[in-house]
């Protein structure tokens, strides 16, 4: 029988969500284990488009939303597509997003995100001073843009509640456009801009920068493949791939698409399902661009790293086991030609990787229903590096058993159980 080693606290998953929550314990003074299967840092945390998105409090099931959805999903290379091979697994998924739609759930989201990103700036700007990575971040300011006046007007109530939050935004036109960012196409004449856009560096980057400050305050790396969790008597066991087991007080599920296995091997159910997003990074000076862009009619962004510039952002619902359409990358990167004439195609990298999504656009954050040992962390969909250092902080407090900065009922497990 493999011995069973000793530790005191594991994060599983080495993404951002996974950085912060081991950054944050640490600070409460644990000893913490970090394991990952992969790359560091290698998932949905690599291939994000950067944007400290701190004004994102509309989740994208809202009322209406269910009204488009067909014919996005009719489109293979539109903004949301469903691929043919995984359409029957989905329909419990759908059907759960359909019922998030509703006004008062939608309302009810809006208020959680609301408080969720004021911790969020809150937090992010000590983790900042804390490990001295402000470096890593600039204040580009944020462009979104609309094809006509009449799908800007389409906005206009989520913008109100983002003005309801304390977001500062302005409508703008043509020529603050072309101010603001010069060389879009003259086809956009109407946008909005905030000018409290964040933009990190290179997200990969910035992930394993969070990785190694914790490193170098005493967190252990593992390389592992996690099969299972247990429950046992004050703390729980992890089951390695090959037979090793860690028993440890505190296990922290911050695994990303692959939570939701780890979460039913503890008897708990997430309805957790992969948006699968895709870019391209095309090598520096492709274009001078200045601001983060939204092209809002059509699915995607345009945001400057400090290696390149990230096309991305449409959404594949096709599970964790099918293969890339890469299609999707380059229709992307087709409109974003026709968008900005100047922008140099040639040279980019592609890339699709793993949204961890739950039907209601909440996370769960909080213990398992099986133990208080097995805290999650996962499910943030594109708010991930958003959201990461609230995260980080709420699963200190509820592993430290303080009464956290914000209430955390709505991100409970047992949400889908009713």
């Amino acid at each position: 029988m493999t011995p069973t080693e000793t530790t005191e606290t594991v994060v599983i998953g080495s993404g951002i969500i996974g950085a912060m929550s081991a950054l944050y314990l640490q600070a409460d003074g644990h000893s913490v284990t970090m394991i990952e299967q992969g790359e560091l840092a290698g998932g949905a945390s690599a291939g994000n488009a950067g944007i400290l998105a701190f004004p994102e409090i509309i989740p994208i099931a809202a009322p209406g939303v269910m009204n488009k959805a067909p014919k996005w999903l009719l489109d293979p290379l539109g903004p949301l597509s469903l691929r043919p091979g995984y359409a029957l697994q989905m329909i419990p998924w759908l059907w759960r997003f359909w019922r998030a739609s509703s006004p008062s759930a939608f309302r009810h989201c809006v208020e959680v995100h609301a408080a969720m990103m004021g911790l969020a700036e809150t937090e992010m700007q000590h983790v900042l001073t804390r490990t001295g990575l402000g470096h890593m971040v600039s204040n580009t300011g944020t462009l979104d843009l609309y094809d006509s006046k009449r799908s800007l007007d389409a906005a206009a109530a989520d913008w109100r509640e983002k003005a309801r939050s304390g977001v500062e935004f302005s409508t703008i036109g043509r020529g603050d456009i072309e101010r603001l960012q010069p060389g879009i196409a003259d086809r956009f004449q109407h946008g909005i801009f905030t000018p409290a856009g964040l933009q990190v560096s290179d997200p990969r980057d910035f992930a394993r920068a969070i990785i190694e400050f914790a490193a170098a305050q005493g967190m252990k790396k593992l390389s592992a493949k996690v099969e299972r969790i247990e429950p046992v008597e004050g703390g729980a066991r992890v089951v390695l791939a090959g037979g090793r087991v860690l028993q440890a007080r505190h296990v922290i599920v911050a695994a990303g698409a692959w939570s939701k296995t780890l979460a039913k091997s503890l008897g708990d159910h997430a309805p957790l399902e992969t948006e699968r997003g895709y870019n391209t990074t095309l090598p520096p000076g492709a274009f001078p661009l200045k601001k983060q862009l939204y092209f809002n009619d059509h699915g995607f962004v345009v945001t400057p790293l400090s290696t390149g510039i990230r096309v991305g952002g449409a959404v594949e619902l096709g599970g964790l086991d099918l293969p890339p359409n890469f299609r999707r990358s380059e229709a992307m990167l087709t409109k974003a030609k026709s968008f900005l004439p100047d922008l140099k195609v040639e040279g980019g990298r592609q890339w699709m990787g793993f949204r961890p999504s739950l039907p209601d656009c909440i996370p769960v954050i909080g213990p398992s229903k099986a133990t208080p040992a097995v805290v999650y962390a996962f499910g943030h969909g594109h708010l991930g590096l958003t959201q990461s250092a609230s995260t980080g902080r709420l699963v200190a407090d509820i592993v430290a058993r303080r009464s956290p900065s914000i209430g955390i009922e709505p991100f409970a497990i047992g949400r889908f159980a009713r």
